[in-house]
């Protein structure tokens, strides 16, 4: 078992509301007035009122190369994962005390927004005073399964070294991925729900000298389970090309919540004794509004089960990997009951799903 004491958040400077990304889509793309007349709504239904980006508005309007892209992707990386990490060891809501870098032994790095060999792990253990023998675990390619998925990897190491602290750490800067000659619905449909942010989490074993380091109830990992479906590989991903990476969205996601989901959520359900109703929120990561309203219509459940990961889409839109550890802050805020359980779960490329089982304690 895992025990969350702590999550901090990566924030980028630039805040673009909804309105505004409409109206430079307008400008940015050739359509006509009949296309836009059919193309807004897709912005207006995203229930997205503001995104942060780590570019300014100036930057979208331009064509970049794939070079400049990811210079400025290992920049930011480093920049706003640096922030996160900072705030989940010294976060005075969850933590009694500050927690010392040295005091980390594994760090896990996830991302699929821009590339770096050494990867971004490497360049965070240079800037802080992490310990020379810190193990490592970069992680790419999974996208917005990338945090649960995170967590799952990082569990099973902290299982084999229960007197060990870890830490993970999602970064994803989506708005360096945006193609301003791409007039496909992918990439409009990207353009209308991703924004930029980094999420960091402090996992701890069992036997951890930080194991009551905690101000609040905290989330233990009990249980995880991976699903990939086959034949599923077009549904969502990168279209690698010199001017960089181009978003894969298929249509035909919030219809394999309905199958693919719905079949690994109470799968995941009946191995752990465990009906939908007992299960106190669902930490998910918000992929978009349809997403949610599919997964509701799965669990026939209030919408008040998933009311953190609507409030987290609304402010931040979809970060991808980093989206879920946001939703997860938001329920370690409040003072969930001992024994309550909660599942945390993630979709992305492949098609895969990653589901968690937590458990509230102290």
């Amino acid at each position: 078992m895992a025990y969350i004491i702590s999550v901090g958040k990566g924030v980028p400077s630039h805040e673009l509301q909804q309105n505004k990304i409409k109206e430079l889509v307008k400008l940015i793309f050739p359509y006509n007035e009949k296309q836009l007349e059919r193309l807004m709504p897709v912005y207006d239904n995203a229930m997205i009122d503001k995104r942060q980006l780590v570019v300014s508005e100036d930057w979208l309007k331009n064509p970049h190369t794939f070079e400049e892209r990811n210079e400025l992707y290992q920049k930011f990386a480093i920049k706003y994962s640096l922030q996160a990490i900072d705030h989940c060891l010294t976060n005075g809501i969850f933590l009694k005390s500050t927690i010392p870098y040295d005091a980390i032994d594994m760090i896990a790095f996830v991302s699929s927004t821009g590339i770096a060999t050494p990867s971004i792990d490497a360049h965070l253990i240079n800037e802080r005073p992490f310990r020379a023998d810190i193990a490592r675990m970069p992680l790419w390619g999974l996208g917005c399964a990338g945090g649960a998925t995170g967590l799952s990897r990082v569990f099973d190491w902290i299982t084999a070294h229960p007197d060990k602290n870890a830490l993970l750490v999602c970064c994803e800067l989506c708005s360096l991925t945006f193609q301003k000659d791409d007039a496909s619905k992918s990439n409009i449909i990207g353009t209308a729900l991703f924004g930029d942010g980094v999420g960091a989490a402090l996992l701890i074993g069992e036997h951890s000298p930080l194991r009551y380091n905690n101000k609040k109830t905290i989330p233990k990992i009990v249980k995880s389970s991976s699903h990939i479906e086959k034949d599923t590989l077009s549904v969502m991903g990168w279209d690698v090309t010199n001017n960089g990476l181009g978003v894969i969205f298929s249509k035909n996601i919030p219809s394999l919540v309905n199958s693919l989901w719905k079949y690994h959520l109470y799968s995941f359900l009946s191995d752990n004794q465990l009906s939908k109703e007992a299960v106190h929120s669902y930490i998910a990561h918000p992929g978009g509004k349809k997403v949610l309203d599919a997964m509701e219509n799965v669990l026939d459940l209030s919408t008040n089960k998933l009311r953190h990961s609507y409030h987290v889409l609304k402010e931040h839109g979809n970060m991808s990997s980093a989206t879920v550890i946001y939703v997860l802050e938001e329920w370690m805020k409040e003072d969930i009951l001992e024994n309550e359980r909660s599942v945390l779960s993630s979709l992305g490329p492949g098609f895969s799903s990653e589901l968690l089982l937590l458990e509230w304690g102290n």
